[in-house]
């Protein structure tokens, strides 16, 4: 564990926590991708399936159970509660997020680094996750206007990313050249898809106005 580590683990936390508020306290989903969500539960399902084979430390457990759940409510609010599955922009989330899925899949059997079950399903939710954003950027561009609690679990999600970068090049120096190609490539891919949205959301916090993506 280290700062970066660390800044990382909570600005992801705080992403979710930022959703999780928008759907209860308003009832609504309305600007969120479903399939952007569908795919980061299917992230976290196949990445901690050591959860009850592997423990590492209390913390690192709680975090598993945490995004797991997490991520499996808001989907099934979005597919079930009365209210919110109402405001779901599903003619504007047709993204197809099978297409992703697939490819992960594929690339989790030719790149991975031990051709073993588990390894294989970690190899694939680390390239899902790297594409898992693109459904959601889609329909906010589709959308334009941002409300700002989208607008901020957006941003934080990218945030975690970048700070794991920043984890990864820190181990590679203190932990005698530590690396995991797949995550570098994987994460550098999915730090380049936030930069537009990055670009956007500054422009909108400098000049105090309501964010909005161009189409």
């Amino acid at each position: 564990m280290n700062a970066f580590r660390f800044l990382g683990d909570m600005t992801h936390l705080f992403s979710v926590l930022v959703l999780l508020l928008k759907i209860y306290a308003t009832k609504s989903c309305s600007g969120v991708s479903r399939k952007t969500q569908e795919l980061y539960m299917l992230v976290f399902v196949a990445r901690y399936m050591d959860l009850f084979t592997d423990y590492i430390s209390l913390y690192n457990s709680v975090m598993k159970v945490v995004f797991i759940t997490s991520s499996a409510a808001i989907v099934w609010c979005m597919r079930r509660h009365p209210q919110v599955r109402r405001t779901y922009d599903k003619d504007q989330d047709t993204f197809r997020h099978v297409v992703l899925v697939a490819a992960a899949f594929v690339l989790a059997l030719l790149f991975n680094e031990r051709f073993t079950f588990r390894e294989i399903c970690w190899a694939f939710s680390i390239y899902l996750e790297a594409v898992a954003i693109l459904p959601q950027l889609v329909l906010l561009q589709r959308s334009r206007n941002v409300d700002n609690l989208t607008g901020q679990y957006v941003f934080f999600l990218g945030a975690y990313r970048a700070f794991y970068i920043l984890n990864w090049i820190y181990r590679y120096f203190t932990e005698g050249h530590h690396s995991r190609w797949i995550s570098w490539i994987a994460g550098l891919v999915q730090t380049a898809l936030y930069a537009d949205f990055f670009y956007y959301y500054f422009l909108s916090w400098k000049n105090n106005v309501k964010l909005e993506l161009p189409a």
